[in-house]
């Protein structure tokens, strides 16, 4: 397994002599990285975690998703930002876009707390109103709003359904190892609770109980999605390798006022991959009026749609695709008879190389338009290739945050809108500062 970094499509756009120029500083931020002397470096959990993780309690991770599988149809999984965005993207990734709706999974998975929508907590709320129901809430404190309006929710649901002996056995608490509103609640309530460590931010978390109980539960194997992280830590432990690699063409192609990456891939079960991607990196480099964009697009669904802009549009951004070499699945095209379409010249050939054809033509016109392109390269669509890119991401993101000279592991921009929503919801303590926002609404 492996994700192998391709530069031919920079050619024109970054000479090879500037990886040369920026290695000595790429060299110095994966010293800062693993000395732990730069911003943030409390918050280093990530970085030897495929090797360093509590083995007893992966043990009972594995034990607690064969229970929620053997006893329950729905597991909805509580949580906002990393709290559920690796877990999601892991198991449409291995699994599929249409995850939920394959009659072979027995167990299916929603995710809430991510949004403060009353309509789509009711329109889930009906998916398991008679179904045996499974809950995990994920929350470092118990008390983000978004998550824990949910858990107030979900708890009072199933309490009414199998009252509070019976939901006890089937609420499962992702949090802080010993304090905090939802380790309170969840040692006063007899929860089975799993910790997200001190030292592993959000974005960083999916290696952890955070992810790992919600795609084990989903019937992936979570031994191999750590042995593929495993030997990322590995192949990265010095700084000449095709993820650093990556982090350097981001900031080269920064300098030159390339400020907006677009994430493409081919494989429609990349969907919420671009979305964990957009988080990693928006959430650690887009700081201190510095920071690459992070878009995303899924081809050549986006072609007919975004297409446009990127072939012909401002040129300040480039394209990173993901490629895999091997797909989960396939398909051949048949002949036929009438050729009644003009695609007989298709009969007989996997849908994959038709596809790959596509990536590679249209990786040729964006470059002749002016978009530099980045290849990475992937083995499969497998457990131990997805735990492999996970880490290749995680990792090009502290360097490539170190090289743009932010602190990659804090989110102090975050705070900003959960203080204006405290005041005008009318949170006590809040008062002066609604008084203020009032007037600027007019209100």
């Amino acid at each position: 397994m492996a994700v192998k970094f391709q530069g031919k499509y920079l050619n024109g756009f970054v000479k090879p002599e500037e990886f040369d120029y920026v290695s000595r500083e790429v060299e110095l931020c994966h010293d800062i990285l693993h000395q732990k002397s730069g911003a943030g470096s409390d918050f280093l959990g990530w970085l030897n975690l495929p090797f360093d993780y509590d083995k007893e309690e992966f043990a009972r991770i594995k034990k607690a998703a064969e229970k929620i599988r053997n006893d329950s149809e729905v597991l909805v999984v509580i949580g906002i930002g990393g709290s559920y965005l690796g877990a999601r993207a892991a198991i449409e990734f291995l699994g599929s876009p249409f995850y939920n709706n394959l009659d072979s999974n027995k167990l299916k998975v929603y995710f809430v707390g991510n949004n403060i929508s009353g309509a789509y907590l009711n329109q889930v709320l009906a998916l398991c109103k008679d179904k045996e129901v499974s809950v995990n809430v994920i929350s470092k404190s118990g008390t983000t709003t978004e998550s824990a309006i949910a858990f107030r929710v979900f708890k009072e649901f199933m309490e009414e359904k199998y009252g509070k002996e019976g939901a006890k056995e089937r609420i499962y608490a992702t949090t802080d190892k010993a304090r905090g509103t939802l380790k309170n609640l969840s040692t006063a309530e007899g929860y089975e609770t799993f910790v997200i460590p001190d030292d592993v931010g959000g974005r960083f978390s999916v290696l952890t109980a955070v992810g790992l109980l919600p795609i084990a539960a989903a019937g992936f194997d979570i031994d191999k999605l750590m042995l593929g992280a495993q030997q990322a830590c590995t192949d990265f432990a010095q700084p000449d390798n095709d993820c650093y690699k990556y982090a350097a063409a981001r900031n080269i192609l920064y300098r030159k006022g390339k400020v907006t990456e677009i994430m493409a891939c081919y494989e429609p079960n990349w969907q919420m991959m671009n979305e964990w991607y957009k988080q990693l990196y928006g959430e650690s480099e887009g700081k201190d009026q510095k920071g690459i964009f992070p878009a995303s697009v899924i081809f050549s669904t986006d072609l007919h749609s975004m297409g446009q802009f990127i072939q012909d549009g401002n040129r300040n951004l480039f394209e990173t695709v993901v490629a895999f070499n091997k797909p989960c699945d396939d398909y051949y095209v048949k002949a036929d008879e009438n050729n009644f379409d003009g695609l007989n010249f298709l009969a007989d050939q996997p849908m994959s190389e038709i596809n790959k054809k596509a990536m590679q033509g249209t990786i040729l016109a964006h470059v002749s338009g002016g978009v530099p392109n980045i290849l990475l390269e992937a083995d499969a669509m497998d457990e131990e290739n997805l735990g492999y890119i996970i880490y290749f991401f995680e990792k090009a993101c502290a360097i490539s945050g170190y090289m743009l000279g932010v602190n990659p592991f804090n989110q102090p921009g975050v705070e900003d809108y959960k203080v204006n929503m405290f005041a005008l919801l009318g949170k006590p303590g809040y008062e002066e500062h609604r008084e203020e926002l009032l007037k600027k609404l007019g209100e």
